[in-house]
């Protein structure tokens, strides 16, 4: 089966910034593929490049079989987009937002109608859909922008951080609702920061950093990359981490890390059922007092600082309600 999206060598500059340098991306039909990479690393752009909102200096981009540049217009039928933040607006209603983009789909007023309300119903949003949208919270807005890009039934859907300043409860909820579209089939390419996201949703992850693709595989894969199994411990006082430390260093497989912070140390093991018991009586032998002792399997986040060198950045000090 032909993949449905396809990126060969694709190069982007603005002046001296290089925002894609070489991309390569494969994505198969009815999967989701979650892109990840921090701000700055090429994610909007390249989803920019497969949504026809931009041009590549070079490379090829095609989706269903169709290029992004020569065959535009019959993309933009098949696909749907929902960006960093929620288009639509302020000044109609949820309903009459939903309405005008199944006229511009050219789906005709009554089929346009029927899908509006079947998607404020499917979004929670029937109770707000008469209502202008002036009065949604940031978390309705972005519902109602999610509804906007499924009016047409793409047999692809785009979502560029589509969680992105919602708080907790409203980011689960999108997530559900993510979690439908998969199950009906849709082919998902999905742009993230959270790393919690991309293990939850992604049959697959690639992760591009300066423009480039740095690594993709599986959440399981990914995780194997960067070793398995870490035994931490925190001590509960500062002057008994460097006594943990060289205790660490006899049982572990690896270099030893340190968090002053914290009071935490942290090593690569091969772990054994009697394991933990062994290194509490070393450290009680030493006299080092652990407040917490846990065997911890790598995470994202242990990949992605593995890779780029620094971790996800995440904000969430901008949180929307739903």
């Amino acid at each position: 089966m032909a993949p449905a999206i396809v990126a060969e060598s694709l190069v982007k500059t603005y002046g001296d910034v290089v925002a894609l340098d070489g991309f390569d991306l494969e994505v198969q039909p009815g999967t989701v593929t979650g892109l990840l990479g921090p701000n700055g690393a090429g994610k909007t752009t390249a989803v920019r490049v497969f949504t026809t909102l931009l041009k590549p200096d070079s490379g090829t981009a095609t989706v269903l079989g169709l290029d992004a540049l020569t065959q535009a217009s019959a993309l933009r039928e098949r696909i749907g987009l929902s960006g960093q933040y929620a288009a639509v607006d302020e000044d109609l209603t949820g309903f009459e937002n939903l309405d005008m983009v199944g006229r511009l789909y050219h789906l005709g007023k009554q089929e346009s109608r029927l899908r509006a309300r079947q998607l404020l119903e499917r979004f929670d949003l029937s109770d707000a859909g008469d209502r202008s949208v002036k009065g949604y919270s940031g978390g309705m807005r972005r519902r109602l922008d999610l509804a906007g890009a499924l009016v047409a039934k793409p047999q692809v859907l785009f979502l560029d951080e589509p969680t992105t300043g919602l708080d907790p409860r409203s980011r689960l909820a999108m997530w559900d609702v993510i979690g439908e579209l998969v199950a009906d089939g849709t082919t998902l390419l999905l742009t993230t920061q959270y790393l919690e996201e991309a293990d939850r949703l992604a049959d697959n992850i690639v992760v591009i950093d300066h423009g480039k693709v740095i690594a993709e595989g599986t959440a399981t894969e990914l995780k194997v990359q960067v070793g398995g199994e870490h035994l931490e411990v925190t001590v509960g006082d500062a002057s008994h981490l460097s006594t943990a430390v060289t205790e660490l260093g006899h049982i572990g497989r690896g270099a030893v890390t340190t968090d002053e912070v914290g009071l935490r140390v942290s090593v690569p093991i091969d772990a054994h059922p009697k394991l933990l018991i062994e290194v509490l009586r070393k450290l009680d032998a030493a006299s080092v007092d652990v407040t917490d002792i846990g065997l911890r399997r790598p995470t994202l986040d242990d990949v992605f600082l593995t890779l780029t060198g620094h971790p996800a950045e995440e904000d969430s000090s901008q949180e929307i309600s739903a």
